[in-house]
């Protein structure tokens, strides 16, 4: 079976503690749903953006470390679900699930195993 990450997407200046109760019991509920199909990988939620620091590597050499994420956009992944999936089918049913229990947009994607990806080169 294959890894797909199921990430939340919110606005820079999303709060947590904005969420509402009825939110919070939704993605209690998904939470629950999906470890009882046993398809939990790991699950997370990410600190504020305002907090979050990338480091990229110079041209002439060296690291620079800054503040915020490394793109420049108005919505950052704020959390994210890690599941074992038959397929993308599947994902993007837990997906569509996702984005109404959590009130936000969701991004799907298959994880690369490292076997595959180093078959690649």
């Amino acid at each position: 079976m294959t890894q797909y990450l199921v990430a939340i997407h919110h606005p820079d200046d999303f709060n947590p503690n904005s969420e509402s109760d009825e939110t919070r019991r939704d993605i209690a509920e998904l939470n629950v749903a999906m470890q009882a199909q046993g398809i939990v990988v790991f699950v997370g939620g990410l600190g504020r953006v305002r907090d979050a620091k990338s480091v990229r590597r110079k041209p002439e050499g060296g690291l620079l470390v800054t503040d915020g994420p490394y793109i420049e956009t108005k919505e950052h992944i704020g959390g994210f679900w890690v599941l074992e999936l038959p397929d993308m089918d599947t994902a993007l049913d837990w997906g569509k699930r996702a984005a109404v229990a959590c009130r936000a947009p969701v991004e799907v994607r298959a994880f690369g195993k490292l076997e595959e990806r180093d078959a690649g080169r």
